[in-house]
């Protein structure tokens, strides 16, 4: 069985929408909406047919299929650059230090700022994995492949890259993080408000949330001990941002308190260590195992597979992988050691 990532395209909008009501909430960029869902697809086309080889406000969605069945069992996206059609908000996690020279006492308190400090940057997000494929590195294959379609196309993306991790869910499907912040502001569940960010985009936070700090001492013990902490099953994903290079620097996600990450575009280290070669043999019994990527924009994939270098900067790939990639001698293809 042999699974390839690809461009996304409006006749994957049934997948997606079926994938979508897996998610359990809390998953902005993959809304169990179809409406929503053609929109993102929509405007993925139009990111793959944009002929300027510079930095736009696009969205690319790939998916992830089977290539003996035609089944799309996974789905991921790349954001150029956030923040251009409404504000990027963040809470920033800070320290405010003061002093009192009659009690001869320093109190630092914690807080949480409103801010759009992130706006501008790059964003991968949108990584879903059907649960009856969680096996067999194929969330790694999601999630790095994004980063052999930046080095590809680099000149489209920002010097800056996040990623938002979803934050702590309980049992009912609410937030403890919105019930004891936003929420008590705004009079609608987490699940309300998620699926109407989903929808509508996020505008209504600026209209309604409250511009000043918040003191993280005054939340309920719920609310403060899931602040920058991932939800369960995104600990693996926080784990691989961070052999990535990506670093948690005190943002969280407004809406569930999940950590934000961040990175340096260029010092991502599947961005840093990505190859381009021209294929000379496809035949390779034995080699490194890699992540290998060929294609521009519509007609990018990418899979497992095997390659040696030879001494004239050429490759040699395995033949598996050059049938998924549908590559032969002579055409070009980006790798990176898996």
């Amino acid at each position: 069985m042999t699974f390839r990532l690809r461009a996304a395209h409006i006749s994957d909008l049934e997948h997606l929408y079926e994938m979508a009501k897996l998610t359990g909430g809390g998953f902005t960029n993959l809304p169990a909406d179809k409406n929503a869902l053609t929109k993102k697809l929509e405007r993925a086309e139009a990111a793959f047919a944009r002929t300027e080889d510079t930095l736009g406000d696009d969205v690319f969605t790939l998916v992830l299929e089977n290539t003996e069945t035609g089944q799309v069992r996974g789905t991921c996206q790349l954001f150029t650059q956030v923040g251009q059609q409404w504000p990027f908000y963040s809470y920033r996690l800070n320290t405010l230090t003061q002093h009192s020279q009659e009690l001869d006492r320093t109190v630092r308190a914690e807080l949480l700022s409103l801010v759009t400090d992130l706006e501008g940057s790059s964003e991968v997000g949108g990584l879903f994995l059907h649960p009856g494929e969680r096996a067999g590195g194929l969330g790694l294959l999601l999630a790095r492949s994004r980063y052999l379609f930046i080095a590809m196309h680099r000149s489209r993306f920002a010097d800056r890259i996040l990623a938002e991790l979803r934050g702590v869910i309980d049992d009912r499907g609410g937030s403890p993080f919105w019930d004891g912040v936003a929420g008590r502001f705004f009079g609608m569940t987490f699940q309300e408000a998620d699926y109407f960010n989903a929808i509508n985009g996020n505008q209504f936070i600026a209209d309604l949330m409250p511009k000043h700090p918040v003191y993280v001492a005054m939340l309920d013990d719920e609310a403060k001990k899931v602040i920058g902490v991932p939800h369960p099953t995104g600990r693996a994903a926080m784990r691989m941002l961070e052999n990535e290079g990506f670093a948690a620097e005190g943002y969280v996600d407004i809406f569930d308190g999940g950590p934000t990450m961040t990175a340096r575009t260029d010092q991502v280290k599947s961005v840093a260590e990505a190859r381009p070669a021209r294929i000379s043999a496809i035949d390779l019994d034995i080699g490194e195992r890699a992540l290998i990527a060929t294609g521009t924009l519509d007609t990018f994939k990418s899979a497992y597979g095997m390659r040696e270098f030879g001494d004239d900067d050429t490759v040699a790939i395995d033949e598996l992988s050059a049938k998924a990639l549908e590559v032969g001698v002579g055409d070009t293809i980006w790798s990176v050691a898996r």
